[in-house]
């Protein structure tokens, strides 16, 4: 049924329904009802009702009568089934158009004349990540360093990676060991695994990153995490590629043997603030490159200056260079 707008349909479920509901249990409505006058809910939904099919005119006695809606339901939802299908079909062609037209842009000499770095700032990022994405032919390589995204933009991250999962692109991400304790990244590896993504974590600090079919990198400008560069040299971009395979080689797989490297994680994330006291970084340098918050970061080495019976860090820091520990210990000192 042509015309139908949102509105309409917002009538119908707040006061149409509860109208037909009422004709019907009434077994119908005099056509001179007083409510039917003027411009009322009641006048609004009934003429939407009369609109839809919905009430039919008894002209001997005067009186609506309520139809049977499978008819009404027809000619209003299939129609709009049809129209969602020629939508998505023609969504379709024309991706498949501006694909076609970007791998030609590609080819010609304007791709080389625009130069191998884009920077882009702010809103600007997430659409262009989304576009190379969804252009990716065969393989998406991401490092992923802090958990410190939202919800939502971890759950839109899902959406848009099981999609080039399900085109066949291969895919494969590192976090680090703190992604584990965050429940909207569980819920996002449990979705990409489940499409065939590999998901490892590691115990050290890496940048984010993002190789698209080992052609194109997004990487953070040194000086704003508000702003990303867009690398086309394909030596820095093999150079990336090597960095992320040596990384992703020494990770461990997200959900194998979960109690097991729960364990072992703990041990490096111990190590590893053995490693953060013994150099002398601030607490603030010591959690990001932990990837996890200034407070649990102040726990880690609440519990080493307990276990080392230290009243300060300075004296934690002592303690643990006269008995030559080193932060590369794989268990208590």
């Amino acid at each position: 049924m042509a015309g139908l707008q949102p509105e309409d349909r917002e009538l119908f479920e707040d006061e149409a329904t509860s109208l037909y509901e009422q004709i019907l249990a009434e077994g119908g409505l005099a056509a001179d009802d007083s409510r039917l006058a003027g411009t009322t809910p009641v006048r609004r939904a009934f003429d939407l009702l009369t609109e839809l099919g919905l009430l039919q005119l008894d002209e001997t006695r005067k009186t609506w009568r309520p139809v049977e809606p499978s008819n009404a339901q027809s000619r209003v939802v299939t129609p709009l089934g049809t129209e969602g299908a020629r939508l998505i079909d023609e969504s379709a062609r024309w991706a498949k158009a501006f694909s076609n037209l970007t791998q030609s842009w590609r080819r010609s000499p304007a791709a080389t004349e625009s130069g191998p770095f884009l920077y882009l700032h702010g809103e600007a990022i997430s659409p262009y990540l989304t576009a190379i994405i969804g252009d990716a032919e065969t393989e998406l390589l991401t490092a992923q360093p802090q958990t410190t995204r939202s919800a939502k933009t971890v759950a839109e991250g899902a959406v848009r990676d099981v999609a080039a999962l399900k085109r066949g692109i291969s895919m494969r991400t590192i976090y680090q060991h703190s992604a584990r304790r965050h429940p909207a990244t569980h819920k996002y590896v449990a979705d990409v695994t489940r499409h065939g993504a590999e998901v490892r974590t590691l115990d050290e600090f890496f940048n984010r990153m993002i190789v698209v079919d080992r052609r194109v990198a997004l990487i953070p400008a040194a000086d704003s995490l508000a702003t990303a560069v867009v690398v086309r040299e394909p030596a820095i971009v093999a150079y990336l590629v090597d960095v992320f395979e040596r990384a992703f080689a020494r990770g461990r797989p997200f959900a194998s043997g979960e109690q097991k490297v729960m364990k072992e994680i703990a041990t490096e994330q111990r190590s590893m603030t053995m490693r953060m006291l013994i150099e002398g970084h601030a607490d603030a340098v010591s959690a990001k490159r932990l990837g996890v918050s200034a407070r649990t970061y102040a726990g880690y080495v609440a519990e080493l200056k307990d276990e080392y019976d230290a009243e300060t860090r300075f004296q934690l820091g002592y303690i643990m260079g006269q008995r030559g520990i080193a932060g590369q210990e794989t268990s208590g000192g």
